[in-house]
């Protein structure tokens, strides 16, 4: 029967910490104790576990999470929440615990990731895309400590990133509506100064132009990813005529704040006009009408996070980055009555 570290230290007549200490060779103990335990370590051929381990062979088996930016991202944010769920599941299983990095000065002069993670110990971090990363942030990448980037590209020397192709997205659309003759299309953006959204943006207005589709200054609008402002994008869309025949926004939420718009304004979806969103939050299931929108695989996300960032830290990977390719799903906001089948 495998012993375990509590039974050891009943046999010795010691606490479970000073078998600890005995074993990661750490903290005061007298030598008569030291002795003690490591006899009776050897006649029970005790074997200790991983965690036990985890002392002397320096590290903490602890990976902080970091929500990036000047701008944070929720704990309640619908796509990242879904990521981070999966990355938690898959590095819990091997063998990590998660410190959330909560505190926003931690020296109470900036945000010093590096200290911070020294101090904790920390095996690595994952760190999540906000808007306007802070400098803390490039400090940690370039830093020795192990990072992955969840829609951030990383490019230290010890760093990987994880991130859905945004050129398939937009690329995904566009072909969709152009092979079902639908070519005046609008697109409602995040921050102008998004990463992310200017790479939706840039590959939306590529194959608008590669197929010949008229690309309009005022349909091209921005918000910040949440519900209102893709309503108030909607509204300076709809304040003067032609209308789209289509939308597509870079956010499932902004999509849900269009909806809103256009029914304010009468207009039926999708009879006259389509509608199509991007992350496939759970929202979009349950809207009226049901929206359509290209999927980020969320859960192969966060599991290639945890497991890129376990190989960066036992060094059985070059850093490197991982594109994955969304999916366009097709609901009733975006039904073409004589649609053309294609791969998706």
């Amino acid at each position: 029967m495998k012993l375990t570290i509590r039974e050891i230290a009943q046999m010795a007549g010691v606490s479970p910490g000073t078998v600890s200490k005995v074993i990661n060779k750490t903290g005061s103990i007298s030598p008569q104790t030291v002795k003690k335990v490591k006899k009776i370590i050897e006649e029970t051929g005790y074997q200790p576990s991983f965690s036990a381990k985890s002392l002397a062979t320096k590290k903490s088996n602890l990976i902080g999470l970091i929500y990036a930016g000047e701008v944070h991202v929720e704990f309640s944010h619908p796509f990242f929440n879904e990521v981070v769920n999966a990355f938690k599941n898959a590095i819990g299983k091997l063998g990590y615990d998660i410190l959330v990095f909560s505190n926003d000065k931690f020296n109470m002069v900036k945000e010093d990731y590096v200290a911070r993670c020294n101090h904790f110990h920390l095996d690595g971090c994952v760190i999540i895309a906000g808007e306007q990363l802070e400098e803390a942030v490039n400090e940690l990448d370039q830093s020795n400590v192990p990072c992955v980037g969840v829609d951030i590209e990383l490019k230290g020397p010890r760093s990987s990133y994880v991130s859905t192709d945004n050129g398939k997205v937009s690329a995904k659309v566009v072909e969709y509506l152009y092979l079902n003759s639908i070519k005046e299309v609008a697109f409602i953006g995040g921050p102008a100064n998004s990463i992310i959204s200017n790479l939706r943006k840039e590959a939306f207005t590529h194959y608008m132009h590669l197929f010949g589709m008229t690309v309009r200054p005022n349909w091209i609008q921005f918000g910040n990813y949440f519900e209102d402002s893709g309503y108030q994008a909607m509204k300076r869309i709809l304040a003067s005529k032609p209308y789209p025949e289509a939308v597509y926004t870079a956010s499932d939420m902004m999509a849900l704040g269009a909806l809103k718009a256009l029914k304010e304004e009468g207009l039926r979806i999708p009879e006259d006009m389509k509608l199509v969103g991007c992350d496939d939050i759970e929202a979009c299931r349950y809207s009226d009408p049901p929206l359509a929108t290209v999927k980020q695989d969320k859960d192969k996300m966060g599991k290639l996070a945890a497991y890129m960032l376990h190989d960066l830290i036992n060094g059985n990977t070059e850093p490197g980055s991982i594109l994955v390719d969304p999916k366009l799903i097709i609901r009733d906001s975006c039904v073409i009555e004589k649609d053309i089948t294609m791969s998706t």
